[in-house]
């Protein structure tokens, strides 16, 4: 039996070794660029465990913003966009970029804040039909959980005041430090490096994959089921941004809220067939040189 097992150990070996040699050589050859646009949503529902003021994103300063950078990324040349939209309503999400397309869907007076605000409608939807696009891909899954009200419970009636307050000054500093950038008139473009930056991308990620697992008695587990939750919806996404990403694509662009770019970033980067790309370097590359 021993042998056996031996045996297999080593075929299976073998075999991953020949699957991780394959995957350096396409590697060096084929590696696909990944355009990760982490962003603030621009209709603000409120749904966010941090509460931010309002981004006037229908100003003229705004829409000459949003022309600007859909230029830089048509220059890109993506040959997929994905974006934060249910994976399983992707028939809804053609109909109305259809609409987009035959420049039908800002003529309708009824559309919610929703429909005339959101980041698909004003970046996604307009970088795709300058790139030519005949479809926004969605890879939203969201048949998982968040239960952020039932950690805090739990932090409080453990005792752990000190983690507590970690978490609630760091929800307060986040919230207070972006009202204060809108209060001061920042920039769309300027907003959406911000929350880009290798700094505010490690804050996320500490605040949804390692202060959850300090949460509770060592009986409780709520904190890691949040990470684990986090992690799964993340991962999900991914795996949508590769399945649906076709053998001869060699760049696709990516639009989620920015705490899912920070740790899908994670993912692109530790994959070697996979190169991740931000938006600031896109804006300032002369259009000739934008793709290799």
């Amino acid at each position: 039996m021993a042998q056996k097992w031996g045996i297999s150990l080593s075929i299976v070996l073998f075999v991953f070794s020949i699957h991780i040699t394959a995957q350096e050589s396409n590697s060096k050859t084929s590696t696909k660029q990944a355009l990760l646009i982490g962003t603030f949503h621009y209709h603000n529902p409120g749904a966010d465990v941090a509460k931010t003021k309002s981004f006037d994103i229908l100003s003229e300063k705004s829409q000459t913003e949003l022309e600007t950078i859909t230029q830089k990324i048509k220059a890109f040349d993506p040959n997929q966009i994905f974006v934060e939209w249910p994976y399983d309503e992707q028939e809804k999400l053609d109909s109305l970029y259809q609409l987009y397309l035959d420049n039908k869907y800002f003529t309708n007076d009824s559309l919610s804040d929703f429909y005339l605000k959101n980041e698909i409608f004003q970046l996604a939807f307009r970088a795709a039909k300058k790139s030519g696009l005949k479809s926004v891909k969605a890879i939203d899954y969201r048949n998982t959980e968040f239960p952020f009200d039932s950690l805090m419970t739990v932090v409080a009636t453990s005792g752990q005041t000190d983690l507590q307050n970690v978490i609630l000054k760091g929800i307060e500093s986040f919230s207070r430090d972006f009202d204060e950038k809108i209060e001061q008139g920042i920039s769309l473009l300027d907003l959406t490096y911000h929350l880009n930056s290798e700094q505010d991308r490690q804050i996320s990620n500490l605040f949804h994959t390692e202060i959850p697992l300090l949460v509770g008695n060592s009986d409780n587990f709520i904190g890691p089921y949040l990470t684990a939750e986090w992690y799964r919806r993340n991962l999900y996404m991914w795996s949508l941004i590769q399945k649906g990403t076709r053998a001869d694509d060699q760049r696709v662009m990516v639009l989620l809220g920015a705490s899912h770019i920070a740790l899908i970033k994670d993912f692109v980067d530790k994959n070697t067939n996979w190169n991740s790309l931000e938006l600031e370097e896109v804006m300032k590359q002369e259009s000739k040189s934008l793709k290799h």
